[in-house]
């Protein structure tokens, strides 16, 4: 997960830096340095994720077309 697609994906579940630094159990301050582009201990960027992917979020992989995100099908916030 790189900055962006944290981004993209707080934008998707309608989140905050503030409503996922809870969800992901770190400090607001954590997920603001992420979202710049600095770089994070291995477990934080996994815990951070890891949330994300909790609240309905799946995370795509670079693969000529760049990376994103998108709502899981079925998931609390997606479409069934």
């Amino acid at each position: 997960m790189n900055a962006t697609q944290c981004k993209m994906a707080r934008a998707a579940l309608g989140l905050g830096v503030r409503d996922l630094a809870k969800l992901a159990n770190v400090a607001q301050a954590t997920v603001s340095r992420l979202e710049r582009g600095e770089e994070l201990k291995e477990t934080t960027l996994e815990n951070i994720r890891t949330a994300l992917e909790n609240a309905g979020v799946e995370f795509i992989a670079e693969n000529g077309g760049g990376a994103g995100v998108r709502m899981k099908k079925g998931g609390r916030n997606g479409p069934n």
